[in-house]
């Protein structure tokens, strides 16, 4: 695709992303391509990002502070659009773009976005197919001089104390009534199936329930879901207007059915047949208007069983990791030229998605440990499909599966003649890739987990 140059004034966007945001590479070259300038704001401390020598250091939680602190910094350098990279962005990317008056979805849309607790509350009062749902709270601790023998007594007993242990006690029959077994239990805020756990009895709830407690600390809320059964997909989509355009399906053929939810490969295009796909469409169409999305890249799960096509979650972005590689559109256009495109009012007309099929293995951790070798990279490359095979894990770093973890040892991408070959190589791949990890526990650390 040849560079758009032209005498009109220079086309500018903010992309607000995360330090180790897997996705920011992806955009500015895309941006790069269509001449577009990109500036980065980056979620971090301006005194970090000096350090670091981010050129705009930013806190997204805090909102209006940091709008402002964009209006100000735009005021010279007016942009055409501000998107946000990750789900952490998006409420300040929707309340910058109101302030400064360009297009954006609301603010309210873009908080249920990335919250799934006022997700699941729109799609129910929208109609939408999901799983029911209750919210809980476990209040911190209040220290006494009781509580705190009792602490250091329990403490001396070995056993490590759990804030809240009434309170998660006091969830199980709430859950049993309402629920049912088996369920999922999630944080509000977190992502990439990170601290989303089934249970499927009594003591697992309680286990799962203390586990995600121990992740994101007492004092905030979290859900528990009914377990929806089913084939698991993914589409990827951008809204125009409220109006939908798919562009890609992926079936993720391999079964995610817990404990813990862990991505791995996807395909496209999907084998489920059409009218399941419009099936998948729609309800993810009423879904994005449930929430109030009109505008930009959305990136939806959906479980499908007998009962129809059901939203696990919807999100106000594109797809993560690096999994966009294996989309192209036109005449070799990335899904961040798409998203760039539409964003600057440039014309998305003749990009539709290549034939071809293809498809991405997020590679799992296979155990806790320090990564210090990957082998058999070269051979996985060399499978007949694979177009390439990164390893994004850092060597001699901590590795942390989930449900603790929010990352993967890297990304294999393949391409074929079709959805099964190219699940083939994937899995071929895969196969000639072994990890060396040393487990924690022979560097001397002590897991306080």
């Amino acid at each position: 695709m040849t560079t758009e140059a032209s005498a009109e004034p220079t086309r500018r966007v903010l992309l607000l992303t995360t330090p180790h945001s897997y996705r920011t590479a992806a955009f500015v070259e895309a941006a790069k391509r269509l001449g577009i300038e990109a500036i980065s704001a980056v979620d971090m401390p301006s005194e970090l990002s000096d350090y670091w020598k981010f050129r705009l250091g930013v806190d997204f939680t805090a909102v209006e502070q940091s709008s402002q602190q964009l209006v100000e910094t735009l005021a010279q350098r007016p942009v055409q659009a501000i998107l946000s990279l990750d789900d952490s962005g998006a409420f300040l990317a929707a309340r910058t773009s109101q302030i400064l008056g360009l297009p954006h979805n609301a603010a309210a849309a873009a908080d249920a976005a990335r919250n799934k607790f006022r997700m699941r509350q729109l799609l129910s009062a929208g109609g939408v197919l999901s799983p029911r749902f209750r919210r809980f709270f476990i209040p911190p601790p209040q220290p006494s001089p009781s509580t705190l023998r009792q602490a250091q007594d329990i403490a001396g007993s070995g056993h490590r104390p759990v804030p809240g242990e009434g309170a998660i006690a006091a969830v199980v029959p709430v859950v049993e009534a309402e629920i049912g077994y088996p369920c999922v239990v999630k944080p509000e805020d977190l992502n990439g199936s990170r601290g989303v756990i089934r249970a499927n009895d009594r003591n697992e709830l309680l286990s799962a329930a203390n586990r995600l407690v121990q992740l994101i600390g007492p004092g905030r809320h979290f859900l528990v879901e009914e377990y929806m059964p089913g084939v698991e997909v993914a589409l990827e989509g951008i809204l125009d207007g409220g109006e939908l355009q798919v562009l890609a399906l992926f079936d993720k053929p391999d079964p995610l059915e817990g404990p813990f939810f862990e991505e791995t490969i996807y395909v496209t295009p999907s084998r489920l047949p059409e009218a399941v796909q419009a099936d998948i469409a729609a309800t993810t169409a009423q879904a994005a208007r449930a929430l109030g999305l009109e505008m930009g890249p959305i990136h939806a799960e959906l479980r499908i069983n007998d009962g129809g096509a059901w939203i696990v979650e919807i999100a106000g972005r594109s797809i993560g990791g690096l999994c966009s590689r294996t989309l192209r559109f036109g005449t070799d256009a990335s899904l961040e030229e798409l998203i760039l495109r539409q964003a600057t009012g440039l014309s998305l007309e003749g990009l539709t998605r290549e034939g071809q099929s293809g498809g991405v293995m997020m590679i799992p951790i296979p155990e806790a440990g320090i990564l210090r070798c990957v082998h058999g990279v070269d051979k996985a490359k060399a499978v007949p499909g694979i177009e390439d095979v990164q390893i994004t894990a850092q060597m001699n770093y901590p590795l942390v599966p989930l449900p603790e973890g929010d990352a993967y040892l890297g990304f294999i991408f393949a391409a074929g003649d079709s959805p099964e070959a190219v699940e083939a190589s994937l899995r071929a791949a895969h196969a000639e890739l072994r990890f060396e990890i040393l487990p924690e526990i022979r560097l001397g650390v002590i897991s306080h987990q």
